[in-house]
């Protein structure tokens, strides 16, 4: 294992120190959720063992998956899970030649009714019948897991109908109640690690009201006051016994 990647304990050990731990509870739980994607590329076998159809012997068998290559452009658009697959193409006469395989991408306007605006976004075929299967554009967002969503993009629109329904407009609230969840979640909706860490740094430095920090240092200032008036009081009780004892 190279000595500069980071095992996953590592990073599961970081959350619990430091600003890391100080983040919401709930974004925190959404980060130890390790749901796999759907499979799509490839598909699963569902059994350990399988008789081969050559020899009938039973044979194990493992569910392997395709690895799969997500470009940066992937994360600013809708792919629907599809990404870049690398292999060979053989051919009878010569040798095998590599190849990457791509998935065809379309630009189309998709509406959401929650925010009432028409988008531009590049899909795919899978990801318009992902949108025909779920009933709808926002349906698609707000249903589909992150791990088969798979888009940078897809959680920030996520992001914006949360909050939009959070403020329970009569509108759309009624159809989309299901989804509801309170504003101060959704803003923490599809953000990064480094973004969330970023987010809790300003809201911890983020200055109070200026009235709040008057009568903050005007108590403290009347407590300083309070504490010098019993010490004098004290001290001037201590010098006067101490001056009738001189006198006597």
């Amino acid at each position: 294992v190279p000595l500069n990647k980071a095992f996953k304990i590592w990073e599961t050990l970081k959350l619990k120190q430091g600003i890391y731990a100080r983040l919401p509870k709930q974004y925190l739980c959404s980060l130890e959720e390790t749901t796999q994607a759907s499979p799509f590329h490839w598909k699963v076998l569902g059994v350990k063992y399988r008789a081969n159809p050559k020899t009938g012997h039973k044979e194990r068998v493992q569910d392997v998956p395709i690895p799969i290559y997500y470009p940066p452009e992937s994360q600013d658009g809708l792919w629907g899970g599809e990404g870049w697959i690398s292999g060979f193409r053989y051919d009878k006469l010569s040798t095998r030649l590599e190849r990457v395989w791509k998935p065809q991408l379309f630009t189309r306007e998709l509406y959401s009714e929650i925010l009432n605006h028409k988008l531009t976004i590049t899909v795919t075929a899978r990801t318009l019948d992902l949108i025909d299967a779920a009933f709808g554009f926002d349906y698609y967002i707000l249903r589909t897991p992150k791990e088969d969503l798979n888009s940078k993009l897809g959680m920030d629109l996520r992001w914006a109908m949360l909050l939009r329904l959070a403020f329970k407009d009569t509108q759309i609230y009624t159809k989309y109640k299901q989804f509801e969840i309170t504003a101060e979640e959704a803003e923490w909706v599809g953000l990064s690690v480094d973004e969330a860490v970023e987010k809790q740094r300003q809201l911890e430095h983020k200055p109070g009201p200026l009235f709040k920090s008057c009568v903050e240092n005007l108590v403290k200032e009347l407590a300083i006051q309070k504490l010098n008036h019993s010490w004098w009081r004290k001290s001037k009780g201590h010098f006067l016994r101490s001056t009738e004892v001189t006198s006597c």
